[in-house]
C-alpha cells in the first residue's frame, strides 16, 4: 500500500470490527473505536471538507483537545487528500493574546485553506485569520455530520501519489510553531516499516504487541509511535489523555497494568516525574511484568533517570530489560535509532575533562568522576548516521561533532520555507543540529548546537522568552538572555532568565523578578522559576553585539550556583 489513505481502507474492508483505538478520557468508560468506526467518523469530516471545497494538498489546521473528533478530523484530512497539521489547544495556563500571536504566525507562514475546532473556539479563530486570505472555511465540530454507508470509491485520498504530502508536523516552539516539516506518505510509510522491525513489532518472539500512550499528538513522538504506527500496522492501541496523565502519572500504571501494555514511549522527565510522584496506594495490585520496553525519547536521556525508575517499580514487575532508547526528530517522521530491544542499553563512562574540554569521548579510567551516557542505540534500517565538524567533514569515531542522517524517511521540505530546508542539508544529509559521537556503532547525543532548550519533551525556543521578559518595564531592553540548565532532580532541563534591570531598589528587583515569572508562564510551555536580575553591563555579547548565551550561561554557572 502506498498511501496512508489506502493503508487505513485495507483495514477497513479486511478487518472492520477489530478495534482500532481505545480511548481513555477522564473518568468516560472507555471508548472502543473500531476500523469501521473510525472510517466512518472520518469520512465525515472528509465530506465536509469536500462540501466547503478544501482542495487535495492543501493545509488542514486542527485545533482540537484528545478526543475522538481530534481523531476522525486528522483521518477525514487524509481520506480527502488533504494535509492536516494538529496544533496544541489553548490551555488555562497560556495566555489568549499571546496564543493568537502563535496561530497568526502559524498561519501566515503555513498558509491554511481550513481550521477544524470547537465551536466554543471559533471566534477566537476568526480573530487570529482575520488577515489570512487564504483560509476559506473554519469547521465547528458540530458541523460534522455522520455519513452512512460510507463511498469510498469518491475518496480523494485514494487518489494521492506515494511522494505527495500527507502531514505536518510543527517543531512545538515556546509561543509559536515555527517550522512545518512536510512528510509525504512514502517517507511516514518506510519509517513504520523500519521502525517497527527495530521494535520486533508484533514479532513471534514477543507475541502481538499493545501500545500504551499518553503523549500529545502535536508531537512527533505522540503523532508516529503513539497513533500512526499501531493504527496502520493493526496494533492494539490504548491512548489515554496527557492531561489525564500529568494530573495522575498513577494512572499509566495502572493502564499498562489493566491492558498488559507492552510497548510505550516517554521523555526523560517522565521517568523521574512517575518514580516521585506515583505513590504505593495507587500502585495497589498493579502488574507491570507486560511492559516489554518503555523507550527514553525526545530529549536527553540520564543514566540517572532510568535507575530512579527502575528501583521505584522493580518492586511491581517491571524489568531492566525493559529500558530502551531511541533518538529521534520529526524531520526523519520519528526514529533515527533504537535501543534496548534486541540487547540492554549501552552505558558508555567517559572521563569529564575529556568530554566537556576536548570534545573526545575518552572512556573513563576513574568512575567516581565519569560521565555516564547512554546510548540512543543504532541507526534503524534505511537510515544512515555520521558525525561531522564545522566543514561537514566525517568526524573519527567517539570524536564529538554535529549528527548528520541520510534516510528514506527524511522530511520533503520545511513546508513553505525554502531557505531553511536549502540550510539544513549538506550533500544529501540533514544538519539535524544536536551534538554527539559514534562509538562502536551506538550514538550517543551530547548537547545541541543550537540554542534549543528542552523541558520536558518539548522544544523551547530561547528568544521567545527573552522577548517576554523584555517586555517588563525596568528590565534593560535588549539584554535579556535565556537558557537551559539540567536539573538532575526532575530529570529534564529548567530555564534561567538572567535580565539587567534599571534599579538598585531591592523591593522592586523582587516585584521585576516576579513579573517577568507570571508572564514567561503564562505566556509559554513552561513554568519558569529562575529568574537572576543583575546590573548593567552583567551580560556578555559578541562582537557583533548579539547576546552570547553560551557564554553568559557559563558566567551564571561559575559566579551563582
Amino acid at each position: 500500500m502506498k498511501t496512508l489513505a489506502e493503508n487505513i481502507v485495507n483495514s477497513y474492508i479486511k478487518i472492520p470490527e477489530q478495534t482500532a483505538i481505545t480511548l481513555l478520557k477522564n473518568q468516560n468508560p472507555e471508548q472502543l473505536i473500531s476500523y469501521h468506526q473510525l472510517i466512518l467518523g472520518a469520512y465525515a469530516y472528509a465530506k465536509a471538507l469536500e462540501k466547503a471545497n478544501i482542495h487535495p494538498d492543501e493545509v488542514v489546521i486542527l485545533i482540537l483537545n484528545h478526543g475522538e473528533n481530534l481523531i476522525y478530523s486528522f483521518f477525514g484530512a487524509i481520506l480527502h487528500g488533504a494535509i492536516p497539521s494538529i496544533m496544541p489547544f489553548l490551555t488555562e495556563k497560556l495566555e489568549p493574546a499571546h496564543y493568537r500571536q502563535s496561530l497568526q504566525s502559524l498561519f501566515e507562514i503555513t498558509r491554511p485553506s481550513a481550521i477544524i475546532t470547537y465551536p466554543e473556539f471559533i471566534e477566537e479563530v476568526r480573530i487570529a485569520s482575520s488577515n489570512t486570505s487564504s483560509i476559506r472555511a473554519i469547521f465547528s465540530t458540530l458541523d460534522i455530520q455522520p455519513s452512512d454507508p460510507v463511498n469510498i470509491e469518491n475518496l480523494l485520498g485514494l487518489k494521492r501519489n506515494a511522494h505527495d504530502i500527507v502531514l505536518l508536523q510543527h517543531s512545538s516552539g515556546t509561543t509559536g510553531l515555527q517550522k512545518g516539516v512536510a512528510l509525504s506518505h512514502q517517507a511516514v510509510i518506510n519509517q513504520i516499516k523500519s521502525y517497527s522491525k527495530a521494535l520486533r513489532l508484533n514479532s513471534s518472539q514477543y507475541g502481538k504487541d499493545i501500545i500504551v500512550s499518553w503523549l500529545p499528538l502535536y508531537h512527533d513522538m505522540g503523532l508516529i509511535a503513539g497513533f500512526i504506527m499501531p493504527i496502520l500496522t493493526q496494533t492494539p492501541l490504548i491512548l489515554m489523555s496527557p492531561f489525564d496523565w500529568v494530573r495522575a502519572p498513577f494512572k499509566l500504571m495502572q493502564t499498562i497494568s489493566k491492558y498488559r501494555g507492552t510497548l510505550s514511549w516517554l521523555p526523560n522527565f517522565a521517568y523521574n516525574f512517575c518514580a516521585q510522584k506515583v505513590r504505593a496506594r495507587d500502585l495497589e495490585n498493579v502488574d507491570l511484568s507486560s511492559w516489554r520496553a518503555v523507550i527514553n525519547c525526545s530529549e536527553p536521556m540520564v543514566w540517572q533517570s532510568h535507575q530512579m525508575f527502575l528501583e521505584r517499580f522493580k518492586p511491581y514487575g517491571f524489568r531492566a530489560e525493559a529500558l530502551a532508547t531511541s533518538y529521534a526528530m520529526a524531520e526523519n517522521v520519528f526514529a533515527v535509532t533504537q535501543g534496548g530491544i534486541d540487547y540492554p542499553i549501552v552505558i558508555d563512562s567517559l572521563d569529564r575533562q575529556s568530554l566537556l574540554f576536548g570534545k573526545i569521548a575518552t572512556p573513563s579510567k576513574n568512575h567516581d568522576n565519569a560521565v555516564m551516557m547512554v546510548s540512543a542505540g543504532k541507526p534503524i534500517e534505511n537510515t544512515n548516521v555520521k558525525v561531522v565538524d564545522k566543514k561537514g567533514n566525517e568526524l573519527p569515531e567517539r570524536h564529538i561533532g554535529e549528527i548528520a542522517i541520510q534516510s528514506n524517511c527524511m522530511l520533503s521540505s520545511y513546508y513553505n520555507r525554502p531557505d531553511l530546508t536549502q540550510k539544513s542539508f549538506i550533500d544529501g544529509w540533514y544538519l539535524t543540529g544536536d551534538l554527539g559521537y559514534i562509538a562502536k556503532g551506538e550514538i550517543y547525543i551530547t548537547g545541541r548546537k543550537k540554542d534549543l532548550i528542552i523541558v520536558g519533551g518539548k522544544n523551547i525556543y530561547p528568544q521567545d522568552l527573552e522577548r517576554i521578559a523584555g517586555e517588563v518595564p525596568t528590565v534593560h531592553p535588549g539584554r535579556v538572555v535565556a537558557f537551559g540548565v539540567f536539573n538532575e532532580e526532575i530529570g529534564t532541563e529548567e530555564v534561567v532568565i538572567i535580565a539587567e534591570v534599571d534599579t538598585q531598589d531591592e523591593e522592586e528587583k523582587i516585584r521585576v523578578g516576579d513579573e517577568i515569572r507570571q508572564r514567561v508562564t503564562r505566556s509559554s510551555d513552561i513554568a519558569l522559576r529562575y529568574v537572576h536580575l543583575v546590573e548593567r553591563n552583567w551580560l556578555i555579547k559578541t562582537s557583533s553585539g548579539k547576546i552570547a548565551r553560551s557564554a553568559n550561561r557559563e558566567k551564571f554557572l561559575a559566579q551563582c550556583q
